[in-house]
């Protein structure tokens, strides 16, 4: 029997590697990867993916002139929310910790077609996803090398940020791991210190404006107009999956991943609502970003606060989060994409599954989470608009896939299955499951809500309509080439089969 021993900020333990593998083993796998990601480079990881300052940088000016400072409230729904949702998933990853994450987890809690379809969603939104956070650190590679932000030097940058990130990624786990707790210190530190100084030395506004309107709200109720500005949380508080998503390289992960995940929630949330609370407090002229005249008012309070040359030092710290961020959101959709080739899932699935055994990553999915991404932002340059188009499913698909995984749990548990992992919620298990189905649900309604009547009926609905496109597309595959109904691996065995005499 070996022993391991690994040191994390926790002190000293020991697990036993046997465990793990005895424990896959049992769930019918056998694990090529290697067990190299530290707790604290695991809960980087989901850290890196929800990114505060990516997050709250991209969506900052849009809350502010949708919804005025009270969008910061949004923070403190939506983490409890998702928190939520964390939980359930804690029960599912301590007792399935599997690579791929929400397929292998809605495989086990319901079968073979749904567990396709969550897989299928949540590969689609994670690679727009990358191409939405590649384009978004593109516009902030132009400033910080003083070059014009043209529609050519943007795809550039967001080309060169995703080739950065697919070479961490294929150096493998240990390198991926470094890299992740690396852009976790980058990204907390930047944080903590812009926050801080703008706060210390730039604070234009006391407490009292975060229940200041500035009449955002017109003539009608402000609940609309705070229900439009509160995506900026929502689309915040994801990433915590991404713990699980690498579950065969993390040592304990059925102890592990749980706290990974809560710390995510923890940390990424108070760094994000930090940030966003500085930002509120020092913007000088928060009517100007509400009329529209100051359009980018993250640049104006950097350059103001911290001048030229501090500007170009913070705008560093945040293109690390932009790679940072991407290059967990690549490790997560490689790791996916595997998972359904192991399983035999989808076309392609004899590369997909394919691993090298130096690197100890499967090549051609990394090279998936690469290539598709690229060709999103590089179309980008024959239409911005349908750039925008295509992205603007990827929160949305994000949860439906947490959703659909949710509710498996919660079929499964009125059927019978007890969580029997490392992280079990006991007696709380039910409501808690509960809760996190309602939350997503009212979430989900609020995204696809649609809010622009003035232009073409398809852009007006245009969250939902591409969640309907990507299923449609998802069911048309499924019917003509029936590998998700096919694959022997194992699937719904989460309840307990009645025993017939």
């Amino acid at each position: 029997m070996s022993t391991s021993h690994r040191h994390d900020a926790d002190g000293y333990y020991e697990y036993h590697d046997h465990e793990d593998a005895a424990h896959l083993n049992a769930l019918g796998y056998k694990s090529e990867f290697k067990r190299d990601m530290s707790p604290w480079a695991n809960f980087s990881l989901g850290f890196t993916y929800l990114s505060p300052v990516v997050g709250v940088y991209t969506l900052f000016a849009y809350a502010l002139a949708t919804g005025g400072p009270p969008m910061i409230w949004s923070f403190v729904i939506v983490g409890v929310g998702q928190f939520l949702v964390a939980l359930v998933f804690s029960e599912v990853v301590a007792q399935y910790p599997v690579a791929g994450g929400v397929y292998p987890w809605a495989r086990r809690l319901w079968g073979r077609k749904y567990a396709w379809m969550t897989g299928w969603i949540y590969m689609v939104a994670l690679l727009v996803t990358i191409a939405s956070v590649t384009y978004g650190g593109g516009f902030y590679i132009a400033p910080f090398l003083g070059i014009e932000a043209s529609t050519t030097n943007v795809i550039y940058g967001a080309i060169g940020l995703l080739v950065l990130a697919t070479i961490i990624n294929f150096m493998g786990t240990k390198v991926l791991a470094q890299a992740a707790i690396i852009g976790f210190t980058a990204e907390i530190i930047g944080a903590l210190a812009v926050g801080g100084w703008l706060l210390l030395a730039h604070r234009e506004h006391n407490l009292g404006v975060l229940f200041d309107t500035f009449g955002t709200q017109g003539d009608g109720s402000y609940l609309p107009a705070f229900a439009a500005a509160a995506l900026i949380g929502i689309y915040q508080y994801y990433g915590f999956e991404a713990c699980g998503d690498v579950a065969e390289e993390v040592p304990d992960p059925g102890r592990l991943i749980p706290k990974a995940m809560r710390r995510t929630i923890y940390i990424g949330g108070a760094a994000a609502t930090f940030v966003c609370l500085a930002l509120i407090l020092a913007v000088t002229d928060i009517p100007a970003v509400i009329s529209g005249e100051d359009a980018d008012p993250v640049s104006t309070l950097l350059d103001e606060a911290f001048g030229a040359t501090g500007a170009k030092i913070v705008l560093g710290i945040v293109l690390i989060s932009f790679v940072s961020c991407a290059m967990s959101l690549q490790a997560a959709a490689s790791r996916l994409a595997y998972s359904y080739g192991r399983d035999d899932m989808i076309m392609g699935s004899s590369l997909l599954k394919r691993f090298s055994q130096t690197r100890h990553v499967p090549p051609y999915a990394l090279l998936i989470a690469a290539v598709v991404p690229a060709l999103i932002v590089a179309g980008s340059y024959y239409s911005t608009d349908a750039i925008a188009k295509i992205i603007s499913f990827a929160a949305l698909g994000i949860y439906m896939a947490f959703q659909m995984v949710v509710l498996a749990a919660l079929r499964a548990r009125l059927k019978g299955w007890e969580p029997s992992g490392k992280y079990r919620l006991g007696t709380w298990g039910l409501p808690v499951n509960i809760a996190a189905l309602a939350y997503g649900v009212l979430a989900m309604v609020n995204m696809a809500w649609p809010r622009t009547p003035d232009v073409a009926w398809y852009d007006n609905w245009i969250v939902l309509l591409s969640a309907v496109i990507v299923v449609g597309i998802g069911l048309v595959y499924m019917a003509v080439h029936p590998a998700a109904d096919r694959s022997e691996a194992p699937y719904d065995d989460a309840i307990p089969k009645k025993v017939t005499t």
